[in-house]
């Protein structure tokens, strides 16, 4: 048999309908207290659930996703990743992180974007910028990647850099940017102390104002990042601190990632960071999902989403390649991980129909992330993708988001009878978690509960499995908590929002009424890199040798 043959199952020969994955985005298992919008929610349908079928926890973060440590939170990205793939593969962050301590980004035959980057600046006396998420989050980036970029520019005598900071409060604390600023001012002023070196923060503004849009959702956003950063057309302040401190008494309670974008500018209120002719740039997120925008913004000479105006003949290089189909960017420092055989490639080429659905805040998790960060199809002839518009209001106003327009389409889709697996995100634990919004969290976990109670009598109607579960923890936790567990009081009264994942294990749910299953107690530390077996299981068919196991096996006796 051929490497794409799916073998069929001994002794289980699948269930008669379709397997339906549910991922119910930013859907932990936390405390079970006042923080713990999961908890909190009215859940008839997930506690239905929990009682009657085979139901277990998943672990949804650290090395089970491919971070460097348990101590790294999971993300959207990496747990659908891990959830098509079947595999653990080593992630961004990781990658990195070994390059720079090995030297591999900066030395040898893999560094050579690096080193076109330093000699192109340095052989013109040109300035090298650095945009990115300042944060330790190790979502989207690690502010010490960047301090590891900027101590390797004076080590070889770069001159002049520019940083472009985007300030955070969702992957970290919801108002520490300033604990990064601070600490990379001390470094910028440490460098700059030496002889002909001119290190300095030239502009920045919140992640979900400036610069970070995904998927199409509001190229607005780009374009804010693209004149305040290239053009340095912002409200200008003499310091980064200033504009943050500014905008904080200006509306007080605002959080980071809401900050509008700034300048920083001289006496003359001239930009002191405008990108020139000559200059080079590094996008140094590693995530690719928020990078690929504001990357094609940088390279792409017929641009229909807005007026760049004059465009700057600039040197670009992201951190990772974040589109590797569409092979942007052209330049990257660090190869990113070599995801094959998926899930989603093996029914394909199995000529088994597959749906993947959700709206656009998690369209991209169902198809790319979870294609191995694989744009377009395998075969379109056998994969349907449905992208559900999302609102952009913000989502604590909305944090029904769109869960019920998905599952119309959804439903609509799955009585043609085609398909054999279908693949749908609810993103409202997730978004709605973001924005710290406690009662709002509540109400996007019911939305979600909503739903489902939907989709079990169309999968049973249709003799089918849903496999319910997460890809990382979100609402479980809406207050940040101190070292012995008791949620933080905020200065404005309540307690402060947590706003950021969680490293709560997820849940898992198995509903697929009249087949002889049961939970495989065999299975070593569950995680999100075994679904993709338990699907194939589910669907009657042997997994890929080197996949994680199946969850689920056949009942004793059944």
């Amino acid at each position: 048999m051929g490497e794409w043959t799916l073998r069929r199952k001994a002794g289980f020969p699948g269930v008669p309908g379709p397997v339906v994955v549910c991922v119910m985005d930013g859907v932990g298992i936390g405390r079970n207290d006042e923080s713990d919008a999961v908890w909190l929610a009215r859940t008839p349908t997930l506690d239905r659930l929990a009682r009657e079928v085979p139901t277990g926890r998943l672990l949804a973060h650290g090395k089970a996703v491919g971070m460097p440590s348990d101590d790294d939170m999971g993300n959207s990205e990496v747990g659908h990743n891990a959830i098509g793939a079947g595999r653990i593969f080593d992630q961004g962050a990781k990658l990195v992180s070994k390059a720079i301590a090995d030297g591999s980004l900066f030395e040898g035959e893999t560094a050579r974007t690096w080193q076109t980057l330093s000699e192109h600046v340095r052989s013109r006396g040109s300035t090298l910028h650095f945009l990115g998420l300042l944060s330790d989050g190790n979502v989207h980036s690690h502010i010490e990647h960047l301090f590891a970029l900027l101590r390797r520019c004076d080590h070889e005598s770069i001159e002049r850099v520019r940083i472009h900071v985007l300030l955070d409060g969702r992957d970290v604390s919801e108002t520490s940017a300033l604990d990064y600023v601070d600490a990379l001012e001390e470094l910028l002023e440490t460098i700059s102390g030496r002889p002909h070196r001119d290190y300095r923060i030239a502009s920045g503004g919140g992640r979900m104002t400036t610069t970070m849009d995904r998927y199409g959702a509001d190229w607005a956003m780009v374009e804010r990042g693209w004149q305040t950063h290239v053009r340095g057309e912002a409200r200008g302040f003499p310091s980064c601190r200033r504009a943050i401190e500014t905008f904080r008494d200006e509306k007080p309670g605002i959080g980071d990632q809401q900050l509008p974008q700034f300048a920083v500018v001289d006496r003359d209120q001239r930009p002191i960071g405008a990108m020139r002719d000559g200059d080079a740039v590094v996008l140094f997120n590693f995530r690719g999902d928020r990078a690929i925008e504001i990357s094609e913004a940088f390279e792409a000479d017929a641009f229909p989403h807005f007026d760049r105006g004059p465009r700057p003949a600039l040197l670009f290089a992201g951190m990772m390649e974040y589109d590797g189909d569409l092979k942007r960017p052209a330049r990257y420092l660090v190869a990113p991980p070599a995801i094959e055989r998926t899930l989603g490639e093996y029914l394909a080429r199995a000529g088994l129909p597959q749906l993947a659905i959700s709206e656009t805040q998690k369209f991209g998790h169902v198809t790319y992330f979870w294609n191995g960060n694989r744009s377009g199809y395998f075969d379109e002839s056998v994969e349907t993708y449905v992208e559900i518009p999302s609102d952009t209001k913000p989502f604590e106003e909305r944090p029904w988001m769109k869960a019920a327009e998905i599952t119309d389409r959804l439903v609509a889709e799955l009585a043609t009878g085609r398909f054999k697996h279908a693949r749908v995100n609810y993103a409202n634990g997730d978004m709605v978690g973001h924005t710290g919004h406690h009662e709002a969290a509540i109400l996007a976990v019911e939305a979600v509960d909503l739903q489902l109670a939907r989709l079990l009598p169309v999968v049973a109607a249709l003799k089918g499995a849903l496999v319910v579960t997460a890809d990382h923890g979100n609402a479980d936790c809406m207050y940040e908590l101190d070292k012995g567990g008791k949620p933080v009081a905020a200065a404005l009264g309540g307690f402060k929002p947590k706003t950021s994942h969680t490293l709560n294990p997820v849940p898992m749910h198995v509903f697929a009424p009249g087949a002889p299953i049961e939970l495989d107690p065999g299975v070593a530390q569950p995680g999100l890199a075994n679904l993709a077996a338990t699907v194939l299981y589910l669907m009657g068919y042997e997994a890929p040798a080197d996949y994680r196991p199946s969850l689920v096996k056949a009942r004793a006796g059944g």
